[in-house]
Protein backbone atom coordinates (compact mmCIF):
# COMPACT_ATOMS: atom_id res chain seq x y z
CA UNK A 1 0.00 0.00 0.00
CA UNK A 2 1.06 3.30 -0.66
CA UNK A 3 -0.35 6.55 0.67
CA UNK A 4 0.25 10.17 -0.63
CA UNK A 5 -0.77 12.83 1.17
CA UNK A 6 -2.35 15.66 -1.09
CA UNK A 7 -2.90 18.42 1.73
CA UNK A 8 -5.71 19.15 4.29
CA UNK A 9 -7.87 15.74 4.51
CA UNK A 10 -6.83 14.47 1.23
CA UNK A 11 -5.14 11.33 0.27
CA UNK A 12 -4.87 8.82 -2.49
CA UNK A 13 -4.26 5.32 -1.58
CA UNK A 14 -2.78 2.93 -4.01
CA UNK A 15 -3.40 -0.95 -3.03
CA UNK A 16 -3.56 -4.09 -5.19
CA UNK A 17 -5.82 -3.82 -7.49
CA UNK A 18 -7.81 -0.01 -6.27
CA UNK A 19 -6.72 3.18 -6.50
CA UNK A 20 -8.54 5.34 -3.77
CA UNK A 21 -8.75 9.20 -3.32
CA UNK A 22 -10.05 10.58 0.26
CA UNK A 23 -11.65 13.56 0.61
CA UNK A 24 -9.76 15.33 -2.76
CA UNK A 25 -10.16 19.33 -1.70
CA UNK A 26 -7.52 19.97 -4.55
CA UNK A 27 -8.57 23.40 -6.65
CA UNK A 28 -9.21 25.99 -3.91
CA UNK A 29 -6.59 24.17 -1.18
CA UNK A 30 -4.11 26.89 -0.91
CA UNK A 31 -1.43 24.05 -0.15
CA UNK A 32 -1.76 21.67 -3.20
CA UNK A 33 0.48 22.40 -5.71
CA UNK A 34 0.18 19.39 -8.04
CA UNK A 35 -1.90 18.48 -10.96
CA UNK A 36 -5.14 17.27 -10.39
CA UNK A 37 -4.86 15.34 -13.72
CA UNK A 38 -2.11 13.47 -12.42
CA UNK A 39 -3.44 12.89 -8.82
CA UNK A 40 -6.47 11.61 -10.16
CA UNK A 41 -4.95 9.21 -12.95
CA UNK A 42 -6.68 5.87 -12.65
CA UNK A 43 -8.44 6.22 -9.63
CA UNK A 44 -11.11 3.83 -9.50
CA UNK A 45 -13.01 5.16 -6.04
CA UNK A 46 -13.48 7.98 -4.29
CA UNK A 47 -14.08 7.82 -0.71
CA UNK A 48 -16.13 10.80 1.43
CA UNK A 49 -16.27 11.21 5.24
CA UNK A 50 -18.90 14.07 4.84
CA UNK A 51 -20.16 16.70 2.85
CA UNK A 52 -17.95 20.03 3.62
CA UNK A 53 -16.86 21.48 0.67
CA UNK A 54 -13.08 21.18 1.90
CA UNK A 55 -13.81 17.01 1.93
CA UNK A 56 -16.36 16.96 -1.06
CA UNK A 57 -13.31 19.20 -3.01
CA UNK A 58 -13.09 17.94 -6.68
CA UNK A 59 -14.94 14.38 -6.35
CA UNK A 60 -17.81 15.54 -8.85
CA UNK A 61 -15.34 16.50 -11.95
CA UNK A 62 -12.66 13.74 -10.82
CA UNK A 63 -16.11 10.82 -10.82
CA UNK A 64 -17.14 12.73 -14.37
CA UNK A 65 -13.87 12.46 -16.13
CA UNK A 66 -12.89 9.20 -14.75
CA UNK A 67 -15.55 6.77 -14.07
CA UNK A 68 -14.31 6.67 -10.57
CA UNK A 69 -17.08 5.29 -7.98
CA UNK A 70 -17.88 7.47 -5.05
CA UNK A 71 -18.58 5.75 -1.88
CA UNK A 72 -19.95 7.83 1.25
CA UNK A 73 -23.26 8.21 2.80
CA UNK A 74 -26.57 7.85 1.48
CA UNK A 75 -27.23 11.58 1.98
CA UNK A 76 -23.36 12.45 0.17
CA UNK A 77 -23.94 9.90 -2.49
CA UNK A 78 -27.53 11.25 -3.46
CA UNK A 79 -26.68 14.78 -3.32
CA UNK A 80 -23.37 14.29 -5.94
CA UNK A 81 -26.04 11.69 -7.97
CA UNK A 82 -28.46 14.67 -8.71
CA UNK A 83 -25.26 16.76 -10.02
CA UNK A 84 -24.49 14.09 -12.31
CA UNK A 85 -21.96 11.68 -10.63
CA UNK A 86 -23.55 8.20 -11.95
CA UNK A 87 -21.01 5.71 -10.50
CA UNK A 88 -22.64 6.09 -6.69
CA UNK A 89 -21.91 3.28 -3.98
CA UNK A 90 -23.57 4.75 -0.55
CA UNK A 91 -23.83 3.18 3.11
CA UNK A 92 -24.27 4.35 6.06
CA UNK A 93 -22.59 4.30 9.83
CA UNK A 94 -21.96 1.18 11.09
CA UNK A 95 -22.10 -1.09 7.83
CA UNK A 96 -19.30 -2.14 5.20
CA UNK A 97 -19.37 -1.19 1.71
CA UNK A 98 -18.00 -3.41 -1.07
CA UNK A 99 -15.34 -2.15 -3.52
CA UNK A 100 -14.20 -5.21 -5.19
CA UNK A 101 -10.43 -4.89 -4.20
CA UNK A 102 -11.72 -3.62 -0.60
CA UNK A 103 -14.24 -2.46 1.65
CA UNK A 104 -15.23 0.45 3.46
CA UNK A 105 -16.77 0.37 7.16
CA UNK A 106 -18.31 4.05 7.63
CA UNK A 107 -17.89 4.94 11.54
CA UNK A 108 -19.17 7.50 13.53
CA UNK A 109 -17.23 10.92 13.75
CA UNK A 110 -18.24 13.64 16.05
CA UNK A 111 -18.46 16.94 13.80
CA UNK A 112 -21.67 18.21 11.01
CA UNK A 113 -22.05 17.87 7.28
CA UNK A 114 -23.64 20.45 4.86
CA UNK A 115 -22.85 22.47 2.27
CA UNK A 116 -24.47 25.64 1.06
CA UNK A 117 -26.51 26.31 -2.07
CA UNK A 118 -28.00 29.69 -3.55
CA UNK A 119 -27.66 31.04 0.29
CA UNK A 120 -29.04 28.00 1.59
CA UNK A 121 -28.17 25.56 4.08
CA UNK A 122 -28.37 21.60 2.78
CA UNK A 123 -28.21 18.92 5.39
CA UNK A 124 -25.69 16.30 4.11
CA UNK A 125 -26.21 13.65 6.94
CA UNK A 126 -24.17 12.18 9.44
CA UNK A 127 -20.41 13.01 9.31
CA UNK A 128 -18.04 10.09 9.00
CA UNK A 129 -14.76 8.16 9.83
CA UNK A 130 -13.66 5.65 7.05
CA UNK A 131 -12.37 2.33 7.49
CA UNK A 132 -10.68 0.99 4.53
CA UNK A 133 -10.65 -2.80 4.50
CA UNK A 134 -8.11 -4.00 1.40
CA UNK A 135 -8.35 -7.88 0.42
CA UNK A 136 -4.13 -7.56 0.66
CA UNK A 137 -2.49 -5.14 2.87
CA UNK A 138 -3.10 -3.12 6.07
CA UNK A 139 -6.32 -1.86 7.13
CA UNK A 140 -5.96 1.95 7.32
CA UNK A 141 -8.78 4.33 9.60
CA UNK A 142 -9.29 8.00 8.40
CA UNK A 143 -10.72 9.35 11.04
CA UNK A 144 -12.84 12.25 9.25
CA UNK A 145 -13.28 15.33 11.02
CA UNK A 146 -13.98 14.95 14.53
CA UNK A 147 -13.56 15.34 18.42
CA UNK A 148 -12.23 12.52 20.41
CA UNK A 149 -15.08 10.50 21.81
CA UNK A 150 -14.62 7.27 23.81
CA UNK A 151 -16.53 4.65 21.44
CA UNK A 152 -12.87 5.16 19.29
CA UNK A 153 -11.98 1.52 21.40
CA UNK A 154 -14.72 -0.17 19.54
CA UNK A 155 -13.51 1.39 15.86
CA UNK A 156 -10.23 -0.48 17.20
CA UNK A 157 -11.92 -3.60 18.45
CA UNK A 158 -14.23 -4.42 15.64
CA UNK A 159 -11.66 -3.51 13.02
CA UNK A 160 -8.28 -3.52 13.87
CA UNK A 161 -6.83 -0.60 11.74
CA UNK A 162 -2.52 -0.57 11.28
CA UNK A 163 -2.58 3.02 9.87
CA UNK A 164 -4.14 6.19 11.15
CA UNK A 165 -4.80 9.03 9.36
CA UNK A 166 -5.45 11.33 12.30
CA UNK A 167 -6.87 15.51 12.03
CA UNK A 168 -4.57 17.52 14.42
CA UNK A 169 -5.55 21.05 13.30
CA UNK A 170 -8.16 22.12 16.39
CA UNK A 171 -10.42 24.60 16.21
CA UNK A 172 -12.90 22.25 13.66
CA UNK A 173 -11.47 18.81 14.86
CA UNK A 174 -8.95 17.37 17.46
CA UNK A 175 -6.00 19.72 18.45
CA UNK A 176 -2.59 18.37 18.62
CA UNK A 177 -2.79 17.10 22.23
CA UNK A 178 -6.43 15.31 22.12
CA UNK A 179 -5.49 13.39 18.62
CA UNK A 180 -2.10 11.70 20.33
CA UNK A 181 -4.60 10.94 23.53
CA UNK A 182 -6.71 9.28 21.19
CA UNK A 183 -4.44 7.80 19.70
CA UNK A 184 -2.52 6.06 22.11
CA UNK A 185 -6.02 4.94 24.72
CA UNK A 186 -7.88 3.66 21.92
CA UNK A 187 -5.77 2.20 19.21
CA UNK A 188 -2.75 -0.14 18.06
CA UNK A 189 -1.75 1.73 15.03
CA UNK A 190 1.64 0.58 13.92
CA UNK A 191 1.93 4.42 12.18
CA UNK A 192 0.24 7.20 12.03
CA UNK A 193 -0.18 10.14 9.90
CA UNK A 194 -1.78 13.87 11.06
CA UNK A 195 -3.82 15.68 8.49
CA UNK A 196 -6.19 18.20 8.42
CA UNK A 197 -3.33 20.84 9.61
CA UNK A 198 -1.75 24.11 7.56
CA UNK A 199 -4.24 24.96 5.00
CA UNK A 200 -6.04 27.79 6.50
CA UNK A 201 -4.78 30.45 8.82
CA UNK A 202 -7.40 29.86 10.76
CA UNK A 203 -6.00 25.97 12.04
CA UNK A 204 -3.20 25.34 13.90
CA UNK A 205 -0.02 25.49 11.41
CA UNK A 206 2.07 22.14 12.02
CA UNK A 207 1.77 19.34 13.73
CA UNK A 208 4.28 19.39 15.95
CA UNK A 209 1.66 20.05 19.52
CA UNK A 210 0.67 16.07 17.96
CA UNK A 211 4.15 15.24 17.49
CA UNK A 212 5.35 16.45 20.75
CA UNK A 213 2.79 14.46 22.31
CA UNK A 214 3.21 11.56 20.79
CA UNK A 215 7.19 10.98 22.53
CA UNK A 216 7.61 8.06 23.48
CA UNK A 217 4.35 5.72 21.88
CA UNK A 218 4.95 2.74 20.56
CA UNK A 219 3.40 4.11 17.00
CA UNK A 220 5.38 5.52 14.93
CA UNK A 221 4.69 8.92 13.31
CA UNK A 222 5.68 9.88 10.05
CA UNK A 223 4.61 13.78 8.77
CA UNK A 224 4.15 13.53 5.35
CA UNK A 225 5.18 16.70 2.90
CA UNK A 226 2.13 17.59 0.62
CA UNK A 227 2.47 15.37 -2.52
CA UNK A 228 5.11 13.12 -0.46
CA UNK A 229 4.65 9.17 0.03
CA UNK A 230 4.72 6.56 2.59
CA UNK A 231 4.55 2.64 1.34
CA UNK A 232 3.42 0.23 3.71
Amino acid sequence: MKITWLGHSAFRIDLPGAAVLIDPFLTGNPKFTGSLDSVSQGVTHIVLTHGHDDHIGDTLAIAQKTGAQIVGNFEVCMFLHDQGAENINPGNTGGKIPCGAFDVALTPALHSSSTTRDGQSIDLGSPNGVVILPKQGPRLYHFGDTAIFSDMALIQELYQPQIGLVPVGDRFTMDGAAAALATKRYFTFSDVIPMHYGTFPIIDPTPAAFVAAMQGAATKVRVLGIGEAASF
